[in-house]
């Protein structure tokens, strides 16, 4: 994309009292391509931004309602991190400085410099854009300084270098696919692939297919050769989640790669040899899944040579603050969303509900408020009105959009991701709850955007 290309998707705020000013940098703007919005004051400007954020903003300092300075702090403290391009007819040193201090990224004095403002610009959109790209490709974190949490990070370290198995258990949504992949990261195979496969959402006819690999004609609907997740991870990492859900037969070629580093395609005639490290996943207790005669023993004794347990969210409130806080951010970056704030009594409410989600809950829950909330501060009543602790309070959050077809949408939306949360985001036993095919129950999930990650373990 050119950048004359890339402009065409950009909005620029012009915030000044002096509409010749706006005017006059509206026709430069748009002449190269940005869209362009204005606000004549600083409060206008605030509300502007509330409802939907912008790509950069051309700030006047002197204004006599709200001056550029204390607008740039407010935009700052309540999350706007889009950057700032300050513009004085009466510039001095100190005012520059403390434009910088407060976060501006670059300071003009009138009359402005047509091409030097335009450079400036096109270099602060460029620069934000690759910063929003990189937060939104990053890996969740662990987040927390909990005892919990920190314990968890110390075995994370241990267990990484080495080439052992690990064994992750853990209740949903607590973080297990964030744990493998920070195993994966800190270990000597970061370099390689990490591939992770989800036991449960594969059909019992296609994991052995999907981990080993098929020849061509080995079975209806074979029409070509392909490879399994193992040779594909072949000298990095293979991450079997919901590993408890594996029928029999899976579980003894699974066993079969750990005794030996080989794996058989369906319909091969001999065996292929791999170089892979496992790490595994559940939320089931395996061992009285082997007292049930579900799992075999032999298998779990191969997967858990490093146990790692993750903590579930009542275990470590004193990180719920800091967890809020990383998502709000998180998602304000990524769908450019207003980074609102959570006051104390939210905070407080936040903490009193009961987590059968854990993390993963905690993420819905965030995102649910930052969309469904009307102001720039979630509240208790916000809280109480989004989580169902409140009543009839959740239909008046819905209310508070704007049209039929956002209300209809949304609330599809929380109703499907509920019922995947309260089937422990097995798809086929959701689908079967709700009535509806998989396939259109898929279809929905990527409608809405409804992915099955555990974030911020």
């Amino acid at each position: 994309m050119t950048p004359n290309e890339r402009s065409a998707h950009t909005t620029v705020l012009v915030i000044d009292d002096e509409s010749a000013i706006r005017e006059s940098l509206r026709m430069i703007l748009e002449f190269e391509g940005y869209h362009v919005d204005e606000a004549s004051g600083g409060r206008a400007a605030l509300a502007r931004l509330a409802g939907s954020p912008v790509d950069a903003v051309l700030l006047d300092i002197k204004m006599p309602e709200m001056d550029g300075l204390a607008v740039l702090e407010a935009m700052r403290s309540r999350g706007f991190d889009m950057p700032v391009l300050m513009i004085s007819g009466h510039a001095d040193v100190a005012t520059a400085v403390e434009a910088t201090q407060k976060g501006a990224y670059d300071f003009f004095e009138k009359p402005l410099q047509r091409e030097r403002v335009l450079l400036s610009l096109r270099n602060a959109v460029e620069s934000y854009r690759l910063r929003r790209e990189r937060v939104s490709s990053a890996p969740d974190e662990l987040v927390g300084e909990s005892a919990a949490v920190r314990h968890l990070r110390e075995v994370i370290a241990k267990a990484a270098p080495t080439p052992a198995t690990v064994l992750i258990t853990g209740e949903s949504g607590t973080g297990k696919e964030l744990v493998a992949a920070a195993v994966h990261r800190q270990s000597q195979r970061a370099e390689g692939p990490l591939v992770q496969v989800n036991c449960a959402a594969i059909p019992e006819e296609l994991i052995e297919s999907e981990l080993f690999g098929h020849e061509k004609g080995s079975f209806t609907g074979a029409v070509r050769r392909q490879a399994g997740k193992f040779v594909t991870a072949d000298g990095g990492t293979i991450f079997l989640d919901e590993v408890g859900d594996m029928s029999a037969r899976t579980q003894a070629k699974v066993l079969r790669v750990l005794q030996n580093g080989e794996v058989e395609p369906v319909g091969a005639e001999k065996a292929i040899r791999v170089d892979v490290r496992v790490i595994a996943a559940t939320n089931r207790d395996l061992e009285e899944e082997i007292a049930e005669g579900r799992f075999r023993e032999d298998l779990f004794y191969r997967l858990n040579v490093i146990p790692v347990r993750t903590p579930p969210l009542r275990e470590r409130m004193e990180d719920l603050p800091l967890l809020v806080d990383y998502f709000v951010r998180r998602y304000a970056t990524m769908n450019n969303y207003p980074a609102k704030t959570f006051d104390e009594g939210a905070l407080e409410q936040l903490g009193k509900l009961p987590w059968k989600g854990n993390i993963r809950e905690l993420k819905n829950l965030v995102e649910r408020l930052l969309i469904l909330s009307p102001g720039a501060e979630v509240g208790r009543r916000d809280v109480l009105g989004v989580s169902g602790g409140g009543g009839n309070t959740l239909p008046e959050a819905l209310f508070n959009l704007p049209t039929l077809r956002r209300f209809r949408e949304e609330a599809e939306r929380l109703f499907i991701l509920h019922k995947l949360e309260e089937n422990e985001w097995n798809v086929t036993q959701t689908a079967q709850a709700i009535d509806t095919p998989r396939s259109n129950l898929y279809k929905k999930m990527d409608q809405y955007e409804i992915k099955r990650e555990e974030h911020g373990g």
